[in-house]
Parts: structure tokens; C-alpha cells; sequence
């Protein structure tokens, strides 16, 4: 029998993060425990994106290195989930000797019970790979474990759109919305127990119910029945495809107060040209009429989005109309990737591949004005006050570190992520005080120092901001916390 303490290392997006956290609560619950080191642990999950090339060939470089670190050890287990897994599938048996489970994105809900039969019996292998026909429902328990005061509810899986460069359709298979009943059920029960900002998440949340499996709701008459949530201060949602976003779901932002007045909205190129090589299926002019109505619903809105340089066929004057658009538009954030083929893909099969060097060239570009335009808007928060939500104490006070996830909307892909965690580092508390971090409406992370002994877990405090760094904000309290 394998000992059963485990460790996850998870790759992508804020949905694998989500499933992640489900996982590890439910191993919790038959028994497992994680461990403090990964060398100590026995049983490895990484769960897995292959959304580019860059993640995908980390899932290879990391098993190599797990493989070295528990050289000799019989007692070891490794499991494959996520998009990599749907992809490789059971190649990985052939190429790693430790990996005895591969679960795809449908498959995870039956993972748990997975790995409990997996350590009992050491010499099985497993697959669970097939799509279901209906949204895969989950356990949800909450017995154990801290209730983060920020939370994710999966609203959907899959995706039926095909855009040309993606590779989502084929591994986490076709759209499949979950049932309202379900999602309001788990809303209310994080809420019940002290979660106070959540975030509804899809592959494109703004067409939940337009596929087969919708029970009639849609996204907009979803959005109020969550916002009514008792106890909800705040509601976030992602992904939104602009050709699907609808008038209700703008005029949303606008009456309803604990929506956040922030929205993740892929533009991915600024050229109509591209965009229509891509099968994005809407043009700029349409974009921009969405950014207009949003901005005249909440003006305190700030927009983020999702940029790809370098899309087969891509001209220096494309590129121009895409920094010139995100100028323009003022874009609070982005992750902004150079292309990559992706197996399968109707991308992968075109010719006019821009070359890395000229790839690597237009990124550069487009991130050298992303930063500068970043710390503008972080340096406009000065001397404002705002309601932070308190996640816990400062990273270097706890000595923690957040996994890198790199496709996460919380920052720049490639530079804020890691940067909220340089900066974190770089917090010191006063003497006799501990510092604590949390975040803003808007998810910007704020620093404040206060008094030690307060516990801030959850709480909220009003916050007037005294400094403004590359990727985030120090203030100091000016309230009483609730």
C-alpha cells in the first residue's frame, strides 16, 4: 500500500486552479494529507494546461524531475490531469514508469475515488478520459480546510466555438452548461461559510445555457440570481467571448453593485483581418461598441484582455493596429503570448508562420507599453481609498509561494504573477506589526501593515493607498474591519 500523502502542482488557467482546490479538499476527505515538502509526499497530481506550448512542455520537463527525486522509491504514484492528459492520454504510461493515472477534464470528478483504488492496488493503471455526456458534477465537500474569502464555482466545461488557434474543443470537449439549481446551491454554501468574493467561471460563461444541456437561464438572468446571494460582497465572472456578450449582461454592471467593475474581455488581435483568420466572429468596430456600452454602464470599469502576436499570416501593420487598439482602449492588464501551433488546430495547418525572432520582437513591443501603462493606472490609485478583502498574511511572512500559473487573468501572463510574488517577498512589516494582503474591486493586490495579533482572514477594511508598486499596492487601514 502506497502511503497516502500527496502533492499538486497545477498548470493554467483559473479552472484548473478551481478543480485543483476540489481535488485537494476531497483527498481530505478520504483521508490524504498533504505534504509539507514535495519530496516528502508519495502521491504526485499535476493537473495540467495545453492551451501553448510553454506549459505543456513543463508537464514533461517536471515528471522527468520527480522521476529523479524519488530515484529508487517503490512507494510512488503520479497522476496526469487536465488538457495535457485529455491530449497525451495513456502515452504517458509508455514514456513515465511512476504514472498510473491520466484523467481528462470530464474525468476528474471520478479521480478521488481513482487514487484512493490506485494506492491500494500498486500495480493498476488507470484512464479516465472520455468526455461525458452531461456536465460532470462534483462532490462538494467543505468539512475540511480553511473557507477561502475568495472562491471559484465552475458554471460550464468545454467550449463550442473552434477558434483557429485553440485546442480546447479537443480536450475539454464541447460545451456543457451546468444545471442553475447546482451552481446557486454551491454559491450559497461558500457564502454560508464566510466566502464573500467569488468567480463564476467557463471557457465563455457568456453563452451558459445556449448549448443542449442550458435548463432555459441565461448568463445575464444567472448573473442576478448569484448577485442576490446573502452575504456575497462581490461577483466576478470568466471567460467572455465578445461575439456572445449580451445587452443584459452589460446593463448587469451597472445594477448590480457587487458586480465588480472589472472585465476580462479577449480582444486577441486589433487587426479585422486577423480576427477573421482566426474565426473570432466579430471585427473591431464590434469590440469597440461593447467597450462603449460597458463603459457607459459602470465608467469606474477596467478592462483586461488577452492578446496573441504573431498569428500565422501577421503583418508589421497588423501588429501596429493591435498595440494601436489597446492604446486606445486602455487595457488595465493583459496576458499577451506569442502564437504557438497547437495539434489539431485549423491554425496549424496554415502557411505565412511569423517567424520567433519577429514573434519574440512585437511581444516585446506590446509588453514594454503594457507595463508602463499598468503602473499608470496603479499609480492613479494613490491617495484613494478603497474596501480591501483581506486572503491572509504577506507570502514572506508565511514563507509561502503561489504556483505558477501562468495563464491566470489576475496579471500579466509572464510578468504580473511573478511580480505580485517579488513584491510580496519585498514586504516588511513594522516592528511590533505584521502585514497583511489583500485585494481591491478591481483584484489588485494591496500590502497593509497592521497592528500584530489582528486576524484579518476575511475581513474587510477600508484602505487609503500610499504607494503605488510595478505590480501592486501598499496602504494603510483608515476603518474598523468587517
Amino acid at each position: 500500500m502506497i502511503e497516502r500523502m500527496f502533492h499538486i502542482m497545477t498548470f493554467g488557467c483559473q479552472m484548473n486552479a478551481n478543480d485543483s482546490d476540489w481535488l485537494r479538499r476531497s483527498l481530505f476527505s478520504r483521508g490524504f494529507t498533504e505534504a509539507e515538502k514535495p519530496e516528502d509526499a508519495s502521491v504526485f497530481i499535476l493537473n495540467t494546461c495545453s492551451v501553448r506550448e510553454k506549459p505543456e512542455q513543463k508537464v514533461y520537463s517536471l515528471l522527468g524531475r520527480i522521476q529523479n527525486m524519488t530515484q529508487g522509491r517503490e512507494d510512488v504514484l503520479v497522476a496526469v490531469g487536465g488538457c495535457v492528459a485529455q491530449q497525451v492520454g495513456r502515452g504517458f504510461f509508455n514514456r513515465f514508469r511512476q504514472v498510473r493515472l491520466v484523467f481528462g477534464t470530464d474525468g476528474l470528478a471520478s479521480a478521488p475515488q481513482a487514487l484512493d483504488r490506485l494506492t491500494e492496488e500498486t500495480q493498476l493503471r488507470m484512464s479516465l478520459l472520455d468526455f461525458s455526456d452531461e456536465y460532470p458534477e462534483k462532490e462538494q465537500d467543505w468539512t475540511d480546510g480553511e473557507v477561502p474569502a475568495a472562491g471559484f464555482v465552475n458554471i460550464m466545461q468545454g467550449c463550442d466555438n473552434f477558434c483557429a488557434y485553440c485546442i480546447v474543443p479537443y480536450t475539454r470537449g464541447r460545451q456543457k452548461s451546468r444545471s442553475t439549481a447546482a451552481i446557486l446551491e454551491e454559491c450559497r454554501a461558500m457564502a454560508a461559510r464566510g466566502t464573500r468574493d467569488i468567480t463564476l467561471l467557463g471557457q465563455n460563461v457568456n453563452s451558459f445555457g445556449q448549448d443542449a444541456h442550458g435548463d432555459g437561464t441565461s448568463f445575464a438572468e444567472l448573473l442576478h440570481s448569484v448577485a442576490d446571494t446573502e452575504g456575497l460582497l462581490r461577483l466576478r465572472f470568466v471567460t467572455s467571448h465578445p461575439k456572445d456578450i449580451a445587452d443584459e449582461v452589460i446593463e448587469a454592471f451597472g445594477s448590480r453593485t457587487n458586480i465588480c467593475p472589472r472585465l476580462h474581455l479577449p480582444m486577441q488581435s486589433g487587426s479585422d483581418e486577423v480576427l477573421r483568420r482566426m474565426g473570432r466572429k466579430y471585427d473591431m468596430a464590434r469590440y469597440r461598441s461593447i467597450v462603449d456600452k460597458l463603459r457607459a454602464a459602470r465608467p469606474d470599469l477596467q478592462l483586461t484582455t488577452d492578446i496573441i502576436v504573431g498569428f500565422p499570416g501577421e503583418t508589421e501593420d497588423d501588429f501596429q493596429q493591435t498595440l494601436a487598439a489597446a492604446r486606445e482602449i486602455g487595457f488595465a492588464q493583459s496576458f499577451s503570448f506569442n502564437y504557438s501551433d497547437r495539434p489539431g488546430t485549423k491554425a496549424e495547418m496554415l502557411a505565412d508562420k511569423v517567424s520567433k525572432e519577429v514573434m519574440q520582437d512585437r511581444l516585446q513591443r506590446y509588453q514594454d507599453w503594457q507595463s508602463e501603462y499598468t503602473e499608470q493606472v496603479l499609480q492613479s490609485m494613490v491617495g484613494k481609498t478603497v474596501d480591501v478583502l483581506f486572503e491572509g498574511m504577506s507570502r514572506r511572512q508565511t514563507g509561502q509561494m503561489v504556483p505558477e500559473t501562468p495563464d491566470s487573468p489576475k496579471g500579466t501572463a509572464g510578468t504580473a504573477d511573478a511580480g505580485d510574488m517579488r513584491e510580496a517577498a519585498g514586504q516588511q512589516a513594522p516592528a511590533g506589526g505584521e502585514t497583511w494582503q489583500g485585494r481591491d474591486v478591481y483584484g489588485q493586490l494591496v500590502h497593509v501593515r497592521l497592528p500584530e495579533g489582528m486576524n484579518m482572514q476575511g475581513k474587510c477594511m477600508s484602505v487609503r493607498i500610499c504607494e503605488a508598486k510595478k505590480h501592486s499596492l501598499t496602504g494603510e487601514g483608515v476603518g474598523d474591519p468587517w
